[in-house]
């Protein structure tokens, strides 16, 4: 009989947990951070071996996933899209049977929910969502940590989302504040306000923590009350066609200087799940530079190179949250409750 109230179960989204245990995972993140920090060794998952798989490309979950795995005592083994034939030339079904019976535990980065649900149900082992089209979990655990880190708590922080209403980190972090006591605001264009089943959901949540859930066509009223600034690319990974309508609709709600001049608490900080489009030194955004002829996207360089920027180190806390979600599923820990 497990001891550990986490054991065996899957991360495929944050309202998988209640808000007591999303807590406790975020303290664990500390202080496996803190052993990392000191070199103390913590291999909880030795011998385990894990499918980290990649239907879209990663930077930070990658890594962070690789580099988690091997401080546990862990084997990843990464496989890309051209290395799996999940939903193409064979089933999910069928792939979270053959996967199942091999590794230990599986992460899934790509495009449909239903596929990393399906994984979940079918595998036989704790699968983690390491991003879909609807939810971004993993992403969320290493946000309010670091607005934690920051302001030593993460009930009655007031956070703003500058960015369009229907992707999945909006869709998560307007779910886990709502969880979490976290006031959540989102500033966006009317026609790209959130699905109104996750508000709904959010603000039912809301009732029971005590957070404040809005969404606003407004950024500057969005800010002024902010504690933490987000926000996110304009066209997510597949809506690159919609490029040239979200620059129209978007730019209102570019976190630059003369935004931010409105926040009324000094101490606030900026986030973003990165990568960024802050300048144009990248080909990507040259290519939109010569095309729309705007020099930056979501967020400039004078916010996202200023004192109160924390996105460097939301992306290292990617890597300590998750751990402790692995750890915690997969490592036999002794946490009869929260």
């Amino acid at each position: 009989m497990s001891t550990s109230i986490f054991q065996g179960r899957h991360l495929l989204s944050t309202r998988d947990f209640s808000r007591a245990e999303l807590e406790w995972l975020i303290g664990f993140a500390e202080h496996l951070k803190d052993l990392k920090k000191r070199n103390i060794p913590h291999h909880y998952l030795e011998g385990k071996n894990i499918a980290l798989l990649f239907e879209k490309t990663s930077t930070r979950t990658r890594a962070a996933f690789t580099t988690a795995s091997i401080d546990l005592g862990a084997h990843p083994e990464y496989l890309g899209k051209n290395d799996i034939q999940l939903g193409n030339k064979e089933t999910v079904l069928d792939t979270a049977k053959v996967l199942g019976s091999m590794f230990d535990g599986i992460e899934f980065r790509g495009f449909k929910q239903e596929h990393v649900e399906q994984l979940a149900e079918y595998s036989g082992v704790v699968v983690w969502n390491g991003l879909t089209d609807r939810e971004h979990p993993t992403q969320m655990l290493a946000d309010f940590m670091t607005i934690k880190e920051h302001f030593g708590k993460l009930e009655g922080i007031n956070l703003t989302y500058c960015g369009q209403g229907r992707n999945n980190v909006q869709n998560s972090l307007m779910i886990t504040s709502a969880i979490l006591g976290v006031n959540y605001t989102n500033a966006t264009p009317a026609e790209l306000e959130p699905d109104p089943e996750i508000l709904a959901t959010a603000q039912q949540l809301a009732k029971e923590s005590g957070a404040t859930i809005r969404v606003t066509n407004d950024p500057i009223e969005a800010v002024v009350d902010a504690d933490v600034i987000y926000t996110n690319v304009w066209a997510a990974m597949g809506e690159e066609s919609k490029f040239a309508e979200r620059v129209q609709q978007m730019s209102p709600y570019q976190v630059n200087a003369e935004l931010v001049s409105h926040i009324k608490n000094p101490d606030w900080i900026f986030l973003h799940c990165l990568p960024a489009f802050h300048n144009t030194d990248t080909e990507y955004a040259e290519e939109i530079r010569q095309e729309f002829g705007i020099s930056a996207m979501e967020v400039t360089d004078d916010v996202f190179y200023s004192k109160h920027a924390h996105q460097f180190k939301e992306a290292e806390n990617r890597m300590h949250t998750i751990k402790a979600i692995m750890a915690a599923t997969l490592g036999n820990l002794y946490v009869p409750s929260v």
